[in-house]
């Protein structure tokens, strides 16, 4: 639909750094097996198929005696120097095992997808828009939450495309298992989605088919589900593990992984959970119908039409949740050689990784061997004032590690080609390029552009930390000069703002919250004064306005409230926000912030004083000192999670529960409540609360906040005060 991008002839080498070396359109999926790449294309009459040679290999420091090895020297005096090739999986395979066994130095990629997309330069989905893809999504309702007792059958199956089709598939288990998998062929999707899929439904569904004797023959050749090894997903600077699946021809969307990944950098969400994330996110369904997951069971038997729809919604809001948050991955997936549902859970370095090394070895050169890891240092960070400031104005450095590579050509040694940096331009040109397209554009042109440009700045933003990573061409030197360059630069910054008569009150990396001098009145007037302190700057390095509030509330390090002069409030850093609060501290919090926004500190202390005796006396409500567990497959193997394991039973991985602390320190569910919460525990919880505002009262903090005490609780009955 949008193809500009892709270029069918002379490409340029910029296009082959980033896209690959063969333009083939339309790819929808690719599957090497044996010696052969079977093809998968999605034109204007459906789904094609076309064949190509696959050719497994590896790298190596030297050539070894190995059965089924073709072996090539490559040019260059990195450490991977020698390619060899093999005619075909099974040959490649038992050449790995052996060097394994012999304990051989050598390199090879994990996947048979990866092995052709590198050497073939194909990527997926070039030349498509994110809605050319047909996309299914399912949804199952059980009777039960463990799938290997018998009673606990899958009763009922929601699911929906994005061509405007849905369906529920009810009947006898085996018949909803059998009607499912026909539906799927049928459709024939190329993605297949669903809101914790790999946690529990396609396991589930594996369980239940296995019971039945069913097979779950939905690959596009005809072939079965297979379930692999578990799978890690990076999610920020953590990884996870979850289980792994493959179906032959298409490929498995998990969004409860897609919706953490994008609400890294935003922080926005309290919880994960499909029905939570709708409504925040403001894709939930007209009429939502809400259920307990506890309750599903038993409101099918008295309310079957209630449960439809709670089931049909399910699936519905999936297709709109993966609309929001998928397109920055699919449209990486036409860069990056490896299928999209691998992108969609691999960490961004090793996406840079790959197309080091494809143009590498298109160009039959060595590759070196990664580097030691070593400390490097971060971003500088300072605050200078603390408290209520009013009229704050926030400059930042456009993309300062990136800008900085640039600028000062820091890059990998190891990069003898000069790939790197060449690649970062063309990003940065290519990501200016599609957000001015997108901001000129409207419905499904704007949404292809500016899903484009978010893949693009996914990448850009990931090239500093490859440098440090355990990948390839890393060089924790080439890393240290760069947070050192950066931290002089915004230290620059902040000493041109203090000499011209600003405030400076925060320091973040890339980034200064300031006060201006009292003449800077207007947003213009803003504006021209940050060019101003920018002019100081290399060339290359773009100062920019980056807002303006009425107020800010400053407390530490990365943890401060932001008022805008419509009265919008911005939360930074778990002191004034976290999901893992329990709500009444999520309340003290919030109202106190008002309270200290308008200067009304007293009331804040009134605040504690109430909230300390609505705790002693029992009058506060569960559902504000429950907290909101997820559980996971650990919750019931670790010993640490034992309480929590005992309070959940029947709860399914990757739901969540509430729960709170009892008298004598065991945790219970909510909805179980019987006036029983360890109330010390709770005051010392608010205590800690208050404890997050200390910077903001000063030397008053002590004698508005006096420390409870284990007496406390004895004296509960009694009239309490805080003065």
């Amino acid at each position: 639909m949008y193809s500009e991008n892709i270029e069918n002839a002379n490409q340029t080498d910029s296009q082959i750094l980033l896209f690959g070396c063969d333009p083939t359109e339309r790819i929808v999926s690719v599957e090497p097996a044996g010696d052969r790449a079977v093809i998968y294309i999605r034109d204007s009459d459906g789904v094609r198929i076309e064949e190509d040679k696959f050719t497994p290999w590896l790298i190596a420091p030297e050539k070894y005696d190995i059965q089924g090895a073709c072996w090539s020297e490559l040019e260059g005096d990195h450490y991977y120097k020698f390619l060899a090739e093999f005619p075909n999986w099974n040959a490649f395979a038992a050449a790995r095992f052996s060097l394994r066994d012999q304990h051989l130095s050598h390199h090879a990629q994990p996947t048979a997808v990866r092995h052709y997309l590198l050497r073939s330069g194909k990527t997926m989905f070039k030349g498509m828009s994110f809605s050319d893809v047909h996309r299914m999504q399912i949804d199952i309702e059980t009777l039960g939450f463990s799938p290997e007792l018998p009673e606990s059958e899958i009763f009922l199956v929601s699911a929906s495309d994005n061509r405007g089709f849905k369906t529920l598939i009810e009947g006898s288990e085996k018949e909803i298992l059998i009607s499912l998998v026909d539906l799927i062929r049928e459709l024939d999707p190329d993605v297949i989605e669903g809101h914790n899929i790999f946690g529990f439904d396609l396991p589930y569904i594996t369980k239940r088919a296995e019971m039945h004797g069913i097979k779950l023959a939905i690959g596009r050749d005809g072939s079965e589900m297979t379930r692999g090894r578990d799978q890690s997903v990076a999610i920020g600077g953590t990884s996870r593990s979850t289980a792994a699946f493959h179906v032959h021809g298409r490929h498995l969307i998990d969004t409860l992984i897609g919706v953490q990944r994008y609400d890294i950098a935003r922080g926005a969400l309290s919880s994960y959970g499909l029905k939570e994330v709708a409504r925040a996110l403001g894709i939930a369904e007209k009429d939502r119908v809400i259920i307990n997951h506890t309750e599903i069971a038993s409101t099918w038997r008295t309310n079957p039409d209630k449960v439809r729809t709670y089931a049909m919604q399910d699936s519905l809001e999936t297709k709109s949740l993966s609309e929001l948050i998928s397109p920055p991955e699919f449209y990486l997936t036409q860069m990056i050689p490896d299928s999209y549902e691998n992108v969609a859970v691999s960490g961004n370095g090793e996406k840079i990784n790959l197309l080091m090394f494809r143009e590498y070895l298109r160009r039959r050169h060595s590759i070196p061997q990664t580097q030691p890891s070593a400390e490097v240092p971060g971003g500088y960070t300072d605050v200078r004032i603390t408290g209520l400031v009013e009229r704050v104005v926030k400059c930042d450095v456009e993309s300062l590690y990136p800008s900085l590579m640039i600028t000062y050509g820091i890059k990998p040694e190891s990069d003898t080609l000069g790939v790197f940096l060449p690649m970062l331009r063309e990003l940065t040109r290519r990501r200016i390029e599609a957000k001015s397209k997108a901001k000129s554009s409207t419905g499904a042109e704007h949404d292809y552009w500016d899903g484009l440009q978010s893949s693009f700045k996914i990448l850009i933003n990931s090239f500093y930390g490859y440098l440090g990573a355990p990948l390839n061409f890393n060089d924790p030197a080439a890393a240290e000069k760069v947070t050192t360059t950066g931290q002089a630069t915004v230290k620059k910054i902040a000493e041109e703002l203090e000499k011209t008569g600003s405030k400076v009150i925060e320091i973040d990396t890339d980034g200064v919250y300031f006060q201006p001098p009292p003449d800077i009145t207007t947003e213009e007037d803003e504006v021209n004064y940050i060019a101003q302190i920018g002019s100081v700057l290399p060339k290359g390095i773009k100062l920019a306005h980056d807002g303006r509030y009425k107020a800010m509330l400053s407390l530490k390090v990365k943890n401060y409230v932001l008022v805008t002069y419509e009265g919008e409030k911005t939360f930074k850093g778990s002191s004034v926000r976290s999901r893992a609060d329990e709500g009444f501290g999520r309340e003290f919090i919030s109202k106190a912030v008002d309270y200290l926004i308008r200067g009304e500190k007293e009331k804040v202390a009134e605040l504690y004083a109430q909230m300390r005796s609505d705790i002693e006396k029992k009058r506060m409500p569960v559902e504000m000192f429950a907290r909101r567990e997820r559980i996971t497959e650990k919750t019931f193997t670790s010993e640490a999670k034992a309480k929590l394991a005992e309070a959940a039973k029947g709860a399914r991985i990757g739901e969540f529960v509430m729960v709170y602390r009892k008298e004598d320190g065991s945790l219970e569910q909510a909805e179980n409540y019987n006036g029983d919460e360890d109330t010390q525990h709770l005051l010392d919880k608010l205590y800690k609360f208050a404890c997050r505002l200390r910077e903001a009262f000063g030397s008053d903090f002590d004698k508005l906040f006096p420390k409870p005490s284990p007496k406390t609780k004895a004296e509960a009955a009694g009239q309490q005060t805080l003065f």
